[in-house]
């Protein structure tokens, strides 16, 4: 068979931009968008998207160059994901929560060429603008305006103008000008550039994340197959488009021909309200939405169910326990923003139906295992390299490779070799356990381990406890330092609003001191009103460090 050679070079590049074209020619005339009153078909959401890519062309944008977008969940942040790529440009997602500051050091490190905003977040990309250095070239800016009347605010018109000298259109005005027939730019190469991300820095400053037209791809087709999404899903955006692109789910959204329900804003209300009025199928998000449906007063539970997928961090199983009882279907998985999305999950066996609840929760909570495209997922010893025993208890550093992953950070080889080695081996910072069942746990952060007396305690696994004390809504555990022990678990934590009488800091120790080794009870407990997050949710442990540590060495006991 030596006569049959492969054809790579000429095949098409494997690009998720093909999804839409797909999506236009199937299902044209089904509903693609619901935005507040408006609605858009799969044709229509073709035709704009090439009408930006024209016009993103027009206005002498290179293929290569940054494009970002700061925008809540809307048409725009959704045909965006596509619009620019198609120009041969690289999507660049900036976070909505960040400050001026933060975001100026995005757009300068990624040197974007322009930016589109939304019309409610005008003033902060003004400030991050005045921010950039005095030579650093000044993006040109298209401002995306409210189209939709239940979405308009006295004070749009006010916004729009505080931009009016700054802008080059509006997103309107492009979608107008564009070509619906444009012939969008291919990649040259499958490993092009599709998107930059940055990460959260939770840990450090901002990395930025560089995937490829492939990487989108396997990890779209990956995402869509484990999580067993049928054609034509009700798709709800409570996760962040902006947070690893959706987790890859706004181009896989489009090869099902899926109805994207955008929503600017959620609470919990406003979810139920949306659930029923559009009959939802699936939704996603970190576990912090679903502590805050769990948390609902009186909450009405589902009428039909719907799946939610969530990822970020461990979810405790009392959440797991509380969620699905309103009539969700929880789906729990691992990725990072150097991924491109979720890339272990906790597939569900059969048998694990017939045990009781607490215990499917507890399982439910375990990553799991490696999805069809993560070639390999380990944990390994940090000395020795080699994968630890699969007895559920011994820590290791988690590491994994497969084709979804990143092609590197943006201008810094160094951080890229540090984490990516020439082994393949991605090295994720976490640290977890492998169960006998080859399913893995994560046991935190390695840098939030904590080392009480020789003995290594999971902050995550302490934490999953508090949360099962009655009226806790936020628990965040780190360490302390102790006289005697090196170290000791320290706990943050926060009530929910109908606590009227919170516990004492003793309730909290005798609650864990009943249901943990006493060696993992929390030796400090501190209450807050709310605790420190970034600005993607997750909970700042670094902060809580600092506090714990500026409360001194907890005195010496051996208890």
């Amino acid at each position: 068979m030596d006569h049959l050679k492969p054809r790579a070079a000429n095949s098409p590049p494997l690009t998720p931009l093909g999804y839409l074209e797909r999506a236009a020619t199937v299902y044209g005339g089904c509903t693609s968008i619901v935005y507040g009153n408006t609605t858009y078909t799969w044709a229509d959401t073709h035709d704009r998207c090439l009408q930006i890519a024209s016009s993103l062309s027009s206005c002498g944008i290179k293929r290569g160059q940054v494009v970002s977008v700061l925008a809540p969940n809307s048409p725009a942040a959704y045909e965006l994901h596509f619009a620019v790529p198609m120009c041969g440009a690289i999507l660049n997602n900036i976070n909505t929560r960040l400050d001026p500051r933060t975001i100026s050091i995005l757009l300068c490190h990624g040197e974007s060429k322009l930016v589109f905003v939304d019309h409610e977040l005008s003033n902060l990309l003004l400030e991050a603008l005045n921010l950039l250095p005095p030579t650093h070239p000044r993006p040109q800016v298209v401002l995306i305006e409210e189209t939709d009347q239940s979405f308009r605010s006295n004070t749009d018109g006010i916004q729009s103008q505080v931009l009016s000298s700054q802008y080059l259109t509006t997103y309107e005005e492009m979608i107008k000008k564009g070509d619906p027939k444009f012939n969008w730019i291919r990649p040259e190469s499958e490993w092009s550039p599709i998107v930059l991300n940055y990460t959260s820095g939770t840990t450090s400053s901002p990395k930025g994340v560089v995937h490829s037209h492939r990487g989108a791809f396997i990890m779209s087709m990956d995402a869509l197959i484990d999580w067993s999404v049928p054609k034509q899903p009700v798709y709800l955006w409570t996760l962040p488009m902006f947070h690893a692109n959706g987790w890859s789910f706004t181009w896989g959204m489009a090869a099902v021909g899926a109805t994207n329900i955008c929503l600017r804003k959620f609470d919990g209300p406003t979810v139920f309200d949306t659930i029923q009025a559009h009959n939802v199928t699936h939704m996603c998000g970190a576990p912090v939405v679903l502590n805050m449906l769990s948390n609902l007063p009186n909450p009405t539970p589902l009428s039909s169910p719907v799946h939610i997928l969530t990822a970020g961090a461990p979810p405790p199983a009392a959440i797991l326990l509380r969620t699905e009882s309103l009539g969700f279907i929880v789906s729990h998985g691992y990725g990072l923003t150097e991924t491109g999305g979720l890339i272990v999950s906790c597939a569900w066996k059969p048998k694990w139906n017939k045990f009781p609840a607490s215990e499917r929760a507890k399982l439910k909570a375990r990553q799991g295992i490696r999805t069809l495209s993560a070639s390999e997922v380990d944990v390994i010893d940090s000395e020795t390299g080699k994968s630890v025993p699969k007895d559920g208890h011994t820590v290791g550093d988690i590491v994994l490779r497969g084709g979804f992953l990143m092609l590197g950070y943006l201008k810094d080889p160094e951080g890229t070799s540090k984490c990516m080695g020439d082994d393949g081996w991605f090295r994720t910072g976490d640290v977890g356990v492998m169960h006998l069942d080859g399913y893995l746990e994560i046991k935190d952060r390695s840098k939030d381990i904590i080392i009480s007396g020789g003995e290594n305690i999971s902050s995550v696994e302490v934490e999953s406890m508090i949360y099962s004390f009655p009226g806790v809504n936020e628990a965040a555990v780190v360490a302390r330092p102790d006289e005697y022990w090196g170290e000791t678990p320290c706990a943050f934590v926060s009530f929910k609003d109908e606590v009227k009488n919170p516990p004492s800091e003793r309730d909290v120790i005798e609650y864990c001191r009943a249901k943990l080794p006493h060696y993992m009870v929390p030796k400090t407990v501190v209450f807050k009103k709310e605790l420190p997050k970034t600005s993607t949710g997750k909970i700042q442990k670094f902060v809580l460090r600092d506090i714990a540590k500026a409360l001194g060495p907890s005195k010496a006991s051996r208890l």
